[in-house]
């Protein structure tokens, strides 16, 4: 079979298309070559998590592959069958466990059986979707569409220590469903949650005021407000001191979620008007998913068996990456795109309609 060449320092240049690429190659059984490896990066190469991420996907997939070390420009990744197990995972940095997640989530979605998923490793990272929010937004979606996926967030990670450890359980799937997010709906919930370990607990109470407050004077009622105040007795507490607030629009249409994280010398209020500013975005465009799902979204909608759509408020570089990376895969144009980046789009697929051979 013809080998895939994908140029890693296309578009933004990051480790999104390396594991992207990992991803599709694994899912659709295409060998792929990953050259310039996040070439646009003071730090060029391959970093640990990307490691971590590949060769959790090269035990599901019984993969071979190539130039797999720190600061590696370039690999080749030939998959082989898609077959459930129980991966333990270490990154043994704060890098993100959800973006090894997402990695293997496509192709776990295929496989013969289960697969059981133990992570070590940051579980909120300025750099990638919070563990709640992949909870809380994305795993709901792919429920829409057929997959049966669960997440646990048994211990949280903060940079820089991480230690965050999250558990996945991955059902296969026959075929996925078309997914259809393009109405905003009416507001029924609006949720703030907000949360820290090792901290002074009046950060968590400010983060919530801060936000309730903005929410209210946007007009937004009925919040219910979720607090998570963690200290060295809880087994849930990270190693590194920490914060984070999200907030979730839940309507009778769809599901919205903002993230913000705290940071040093960063005020409680900040981090707060930094994730009602991103909410209140979403509802004034009336998006059907928000930006971050958007991106997270288009390897299933290209899977599908049928035509899936989405509508976003803003579409990200990272959603147009996802967008010609899968084209690229499947050799064809399958999505059509009503918008431009950094702007409002309905996105549109033809999905290529996978079916898992394992399953009758």
């Amino acid at each position: 079979m013809e080998t895939i060449k994908v140029d890693g320092s296309m578009y933004e240049g990051g480790g999104q298309i390396l594991r992207m690429s990992i991803a599709l190659s694994a899912v659709l059984g295409k060998p792929v070559t990953v050259y310039n490896i996040r070439a646009k990066r003071s730090n060029p190469g391959l970093r640990r998590q990307h490691i971590t991420a590949i060769e959790s996907v090269k035990k599901l997939v019984n993969a071979r592959t190539t130039g797999l070390s720190i600061g590696s420009m370039r690999i080749e990744f030939i998959p082989g069958e898609i077959r459930g197990r129980e991966l333990r995972l270490d990154i043994g940095t704060a890098g993100s466990t959800m973006l090894v997640l997402q990695s293997l989530m496509p192709a776990a979605a295929f496989a013969d059986r289960e697969t059981k998923i133990w992570i070590r490793g940051g579980t909120d990272n300025p750099m990638a979707p919070p563990a709640d929010y992949i909870a809380s937004i994305l795993i709901p979606f792919l429920h829409k569409m057929s997959y049966e996926a669960d997440l646990k967030l048994v211990k949280r990670g903060f940079y820089p220590a991480g230690g965050g450890i999250v558990e996945a359980l991955l059902k296969p799937v026959k075929f996925l469903k078309p997914i259809n997010l393009t109405e905003f709906g009416r507001i029924e919930k609006v949720t703030v949650f907000a949360y820290s370990c090792l901290l002074p607990g009046h950060i968590v109470e400010r983060m919530c005021r801060t936000a309730c407050q903005m929410l209210r004077e946007h007009g937004l009622e009925n919040i219910e407000v979720r607090k998570e105040i963690l200290y060295r007795a809880s087994p849930k507490c990270s190693v590194s001191p920490g914060c984070g607030i999200m907030i979730i629009v839940k309507t009778n249409k769809t599901i919205l979620a903002s993230n913000s994280l705290g940071a040093r010398g960063k005020p409680a209020e900040r981090v707060a008007e930094e994730a009602v500013k991103d909410i209140l975005h979403e509802i004034n465009m009336e998006s059907g998913v928000d930006k971050h799902a958007a991106d997270q979204l288009i390897v299933y909608m290209m899977l599908a068996k049928g035509e899936s759509e989405i509508y976003t408020g803003s579409m990200t570089m990272h959603t147009y990456t996802c967008i010609k990376l899968a084209e690229m895969f499947v050799g064809e144009h399958i999505f059509s795109i009503d918008g431009e980046v950094n702007a409002p789009a309905t996105i549109t697929c033809r999905g290529i309609g996978l079916e898992n051979k394992y399953l009758s």
